[in-house]
């Protein structure tokens, strides 16, 4: 009679590592033994064998891709539209991504296209301490009585006063009208040479060389705003929208003759009526010409008088009218976080 043999299942790492609570690294790390235990160092990888890609181009065919690439014919082109190329004339090199690897073996991985490169234009910084001394212009378009229709309105604002000194209905845009308003505009307001600078978008009027030559004989600095940067010219667009946005403005004018006779009234009211926050609540025309400094002061009687006779009213001081602006930017420059302070005289 035959014994029965029984043998006891084989367990695996994973299960006996549970059963004992060790880890596996704790069981494999005495079982790898490092080089350096025996004396030997690993190899670096400059002293590493390259390894020989079966399907990796051999020396004489990537000389050959990097002669095509940098030839006359295609040194400024991209590595697609070379692929293309040769593949309509029938040949082919390899992918577009070896390419790219065999350019940048050489260093020359760049931009390959031959592409305009624009200017970096810089922001423009305009100070403005008294009228006449920064305008800001502008076109903006005026729906006419039918579809597709447009009437211009030209329109010179000075930044410090927000006065309205020229403006112009036309309709059509033109730099020889620009030209013949700016220049009517500085005889008018009796500016000298190098007293202005007129500040402008990029439109096609604004930097045509008819405009350009004749603020040069005048004396006259010119700036442009940014490419695509609207802020580069808030007066003019603060004005416009103040224009349009008042509940007389029509959505459509019926006549040039109606266009021009709103136009005139309203920038009548605008520079005459109009009390803007952003000059102490005075109209443009106050600053503009001088007399907003004495109603200023006439301001501050009247509040006086209110918190003499009624003090209870008023909180911790006596109240004063909103301020006149001493200086007025476009863009202002950017102000020193911690700037140096300045060395105190020597007193001994």
């Amino acid at each position: 009679m035959r014994a029965a043999v029984v043998t006891a299942p084989e367990l695996g790492v994973l299960e006996i590592c549970e059963a004992l609570d060790v880890s596996r690294a704790t069981f494999y790390r005495p079982r790898i033994e490092a080089p350096e235990a025996q004396g030997v160092s690993k190899p670096t990888r400059s002293e590493a064998e390259p390894s020989n890609q079966p399907r990796a181009l051999v020396p004489e065919e990537r000389a050959r891709v990097l002669e095509v690439l940098t030839s006359e014919r295609f040194c400024d082109q991209a590595p697609q539209q070379v692929y293309a190329t040769m593949l309509d004339e029938g040949q082919y090199f390899c992918s577009t991504r070896t390419m790219y690897r065999v350019l940048a073996a050489q260093g020359s991985a760049r931009e390959r296209r031959d592409q305009l490169r624009h200017p970096t234009y810089a922001k423009p910084e305009l100070l403005a301490v008294r009228p006449n001394e920064v305008w800001s212009w502008d076109i903006t378009k005026l729906l006419g009585p039918a579809k597709w229709t447009y009437f211009y309105l030209y329109v010179i604002i000075d930044i410090f006063s927000r006065y309205v000194v020229g403006w112009m209905l036309t309709d059509r845009e033109s730099s020889v009208l620009a030209k013949r308003l700016i220049e009517q505009t500085i005889d008018n307001q009796v500016v000298v040479p190098g007293q202005l600078t007129v500040h402008a978008d990029r439109g096609s009027s604004m930097k045509s060389g008819l405009v350009a030559q004749m603020l040069a004989d005048l004396g006259v600095t010119k700036t442009h705003s940014r490419p695509h940067v609207s802020d580069d010219n808030p007066f003019s667009e603060s004005q416009f929208k103040t224009m349009k946005y008042r509940p007389a403005f029509p959505a459509r004018f019926g006549s040039f003759q109606d266009a021009h006779a709103h136009c005139r009234a309203f920038f009548a009211w605008y520079n005459t009526e109009h009390r803007h926050s952003g000059i102490g609540l005075h109209t443009p025309e106050a600053v503009h010409t001088g007399l907003a400094l004495e109603r200023t002061k006439q301001r501050a009687c009247v509040l006086l008088d209110a918190y003499q006779l009624h003090p209870e009213r008023f909180v911790s001081k006596v109240p004063e009218p909103p301020a006149l602006p001493t200086a007025v930017w476009i863009n202002p420059p950017k102000q020193i976080a911690n700037p140096t302070p300045e060395t105190p005289p020597d007193t001994h």
